[in-house]
Order: structure tokens, then C-alpha cells, then sequence
């Protein structure tokens, strides 16, 4: 079996390079290095059943030989870089899965697209369900992000639809663990590399919005069941365990034995960050027979270990 993975290069990616070669597959992997990294797939050089291409996915992709699944995982993921990157994020979405497909339609592979909790915006349902159609601002600054998927999920079920393409879309809720980018301006490597410091973590808004953190090994394992099932429609990858940024701020402390404390910066939050995040995981359950195994204090100590490295 031999998978094709863009944005091979990326936290998550680089994670899935690593577990379909686990698993015995040939795994080729396409990144454009905008925001993934050599350093992340360096420890696979030399492995014949892996081959890196340096490739913008938003160009005609060629792949020699059969390829049997194609995981479209390319896209900038953090505020920080699609906000940096607009126009790219969108043509990822637009052009790169059109792209992606077109691979997995001409060699007959299945295709599964990286989709993520922000196609439901600022939810007004809680938890959010795979049927809820989401609360989006399309003009605001992260609407570049939130419609580049959205739209990248209409264009996956037309594939299916129109041309018989086997499809799976995975919804992917926060999640983090080692390989992520330290300056990405994400939640987790901003309190973990402040604390690291020594320096007090900064609270954007007032600290009771919510988000729900999940291990990156959950939810590789959640993707792969996925791939490997029969179910075309949306499936929530993520951890139900809900908490507020400002717990959430405090568990970083305490475990990094930080003591530092806390700044709050309410009027510096972001427009358009979401009040409230929690999956209903109902559907994986079921489908997937799959649930996060990974507690938050183990996955924050092993995320730790390697940024500390880092910092």
C-alpha cells in the first residue's frame, strides 16, 4: 500500500508519515515548506518506504506508480500563519484539494481531507454535532481559514458524488503535542514557551472561553480508524474534556512549575475567536469505535519535554 500525504511536513503530517510507515505503507509526502518543517521529517532520511517532494499542492500534482489513499493535510493551521498567509490558505483549500482529488481520481485511491472544528465559527449549538452548520464570519480575518475548508468539504463530496471518488473528511479539534510550530500563536506553544521562560502566560480576553484539547496520538489513531472505515459523511476528531483558557493557563503553570502567574489582556483577543469549543464525539464512537485515551497531564508533560528543547 503505498499513501500520498501533503503537508507531510506539518505537525500532524509529519505525525502520519510516521504511523503509515508504522504500519508497513510507502509514504510519499508533499509540503511547500510555508509552514512545515525539514526538521520534522529529518529522522526519516533514509528510509526507502518514504519519499519527500517539495511541492505547492496548489500546482498540478504529479505522482509516478499507484497510490492508494491520499490525505490532503496541506494548509496553514495556526492564526498566526494564515493570517499571514491569506491568499495561500485559500488556494490550498480551493486549488490544493482540487488538486488532491484529481490525484485520487486518476489512481482510483481514497481520499480523506483535513477539515477542522473552524467550519463551525463562533458555534451557537454546544457541543457541536457533524449535522450543525456552523456560525461563520465570512469576511472577518479568520474567515480565510474557516471557508477555505468549508469550501474544501463541498468540493470532497462533490468528488464523490460526480465521480465515484471514495471520500473520508475528518473535522479536527484543538490539538497539540510535539512538532508543533513553538511560534505558531496557538494556545498551547504560546503558554508552554512563555513558561518555559519563566515569564508570565498572557491571557487574550477574559480567560473563560472554552476549548477542548486533544492528544496528537488520539487523533492520528482517530484518522486512521477513519481512513479505514466506509463512512463518507463528516466525522468530529477531538476531546470532549472540556476547560477554560485561564484553567487551562494555571495546569501550564503547575506543571512547568512556573511562577511567573497570569496577565490578561482582554482587549487584545482576536475578532472572531470562538467563545466556546467542545466536539460530540457520538459519531466516532460509534463509527470508529475510537475515544481520546490520552489525559491532558501526560500529553502537556510530553509536549513540554520537547519544547524544552526548544525554548
Amino acid at each position: 500500500m503505498r499513501v500520498l500525504i501533503t503537508g507531510g511536513a506539518g505537525f500532524l503530517g509529519s505525525h502520519l508519515c510516521d504511523r503509515f510507515l508504522a504500519e508497513g505503507y510507502e509514504v510519499v509526502a508533499l509540503d511547500n515548506l510555508i509552514t512545515g518543517k525539514v526538521d520534522n521529517i529529518a529522522h526519516l532520511a533514509g528510509n526507502d518506504r518514504f519519499r519527500f517532494i517539495k511541492h505547492d499542492v496548489s500546482n498540478y500534482i504529479f505522482i509516478d506508480g499507484p497510490i492508494d489513499a491520499v490525505l490532503h493535510f496541506a494548509s496553514p493551521a495556526s492564526p498566526i500563519d494564515y493570517l499571514k498567509y491569506p491568499i495561500q490558505t485559500m488556494k490550498v483549500g480551493a486549488l490544493g484539494s482540487h488538486n488532491a482529488l484529481g490525484v485520487a481520481k486518476a489512481k482510483g485511491a481514497r481520499f480523506l481531507l483535513a477539515s477542522t472544528s473552524e467550519i463551525y465559527g463562533d458555534p451557537l449549538v454546544h457541543p457541536q454535532t457533524e449535522d450543525y452548520a456552523g456560525n461563520v464570519d465570512t469576511i472577518g480575518p479568520r474567515g480565510v481559514y474557516d471557508e477555505a475548508k468549508r469550501f474544501a468539504e463541498s468540493l470532497t463530496m462533490a468528488y464523490h458524488r460526480e465521480h465515484g471518488i471514495d471520500t473520508r473528511i475528518v473535522r479536527i479539534f484543538n490539538t497539540y503535542g510535539p512538532r508543533m510550530n513553538l511560534k505558531d500563536g496557538r494556545v498551547v506553544p504560546n503558554f508552554i514557551a512563555q513558561a518555559l521562560r519563566g515569564e508570565p502566560l498572557t491571557v487574550y480576553g477574559d480567560g473563560s472561553q472554552t476549548r477542548s484539547f486533544c492528544f496528537y496520538a488520539d487523533l492520528i489513531e482517530g484518522i486512521y480508524r477513519l481512513l479505514n472505515s466506509d463512512f463518507t459523511n463528516p466525522v468530529n476528531i477531538g476531546n470532549p474534556h472540556e476547560v477554560t483558557i485561564m484553567e487551562f493557563a494555571h495546569i501550564v503553570n503547575q506543571v512547568t512549575d512556573n511562577p511567573a502567574g497570569i496577565v490578561v489582556k482582554e482587549e487584545a483577543r482576536i475578532k472572531g475567536d470562538p467563545e466556546r469549543r467542545q466536539p460530540d464525539i457520538s459519531r466516532a464512537h460509534k463509527v470508529l469505535d475510537w475515544e481520546p485515551k490520552v489525559e491532558l497531564l501526560d500529553g502537556l508533560h510530553e509536549t513540554i519535554k520537547y519544547f524544552r528543547t526548544r525554548v
